[in-house]
């Protein structure tokens, strides 16, 4: 059984051709699955456990872009793109070729099962060591954003975003930064002593509490930049360890 994928039913309710896709193959292997939500994919999700599967349709190339994912395999892009999350945090993700597969998967993954199991059933899908890591005995709240933006940022499947990657790379670096929540909005990075999300936008770099010093900026006149909350600029340097180096430099003592 295959879905059609093109770019008008994807817009118009391919999430429903998925859906259905699905449930006709659960039903043919006898596998129960939660009702699905999302009008534009099939996504599944438990309250009590935190645990969430999304699938994707096939992605057709005439769409345009395609969706972020987390983990995809080397250049590889075709198939049903899964992703599995727990309590919000995207453990693992790949692209599936058989529904038989995601169905067996997605069972599995929300009836508890761990990312070995599930992969076993799934072989496309794809997850880092910290995510096992993470599985076993959960991680520092700020070690577990560090891990994740810098997955997200080496592997975004629409284009890649290597310049700032190279800066969390440069930042993660060194140890008084480590400490700190990375922030990116934008292509953008800087650092916050917190972790909470502050809903009132402020003046700047805008979103987070706890801001400190200045803001990175990779692409700025085709250098990257060091600005100062208002955004007025510090300097531009050619590496990301020099724009790096002067964030650090001009941290308070006491963080």
């Amino acid at each position: 059984m295959s879905v059609e994928a093109g770019t008008g039913e994807r817009q118009q309710g391919g999430g429903g051709v998925l859906k259905e896709v699905l449930r006709c193959t659960a039903e043919g292997l006898g596998v129960v699955l939660p009702e699905p939500d999302d009008e534009f994919s099939a996504r599944y999700s438990s309250e009590e456990s935190g645990r969430r599967v999304t699938v994707r349709p096939p992605y057709d190339q005439s769409w345009g872009s395609r969706f972020l994912s987390v983990y995809p395999t080397g250049e590889q892009c075709g198939g049903f793109w899964m992703s599995l999350q727990s309590r919000g945090v995207a453990m693992a993700g790949g692209w599936v070729m058989e529904p038989a597969e995601v169905v067996r998967a997605t069972a599995a993954w929300m009836s508890g099962a761990g990312l070995g199991e599930t992969k076993a059933l799934a072989p496309g899908i794809e997850y880092r060591p910290w995510a096992v890591e993470h599985e076993q005995e959960p991680l520092d709240a700020v070690e577990l954003v560090w891990h994740t933006k810098l997955d997200r940022f080496h592997t975004s499947s629409w284009g890649r975003l290597p310049r700032t990657h190279a800066l969390l790379v440069a930042a993660h670096a060194q140890p008084t930064l480590r400490r700190l929540t990375p922030i990116t909005s934008h292509f953008n990075v800087w650092f916050s002593t917190r972790i909470e999300f502050f809903q009132k936008r402020q003046t700047g770099f805008g979103h987070w509490a706890g801001q400190v010093g200045y803001g990175l900026f990779p692409h700025d006149e085709r250098l990257y930049g060091v600005r100062r909350r208002g955004g007025e600029l510090v300097a531009r340097t050619e590496t990301p360890e020099e724009a790096v180096a002067l964030l650090v430099a001009a941290l308070p003592d006491q963080l």
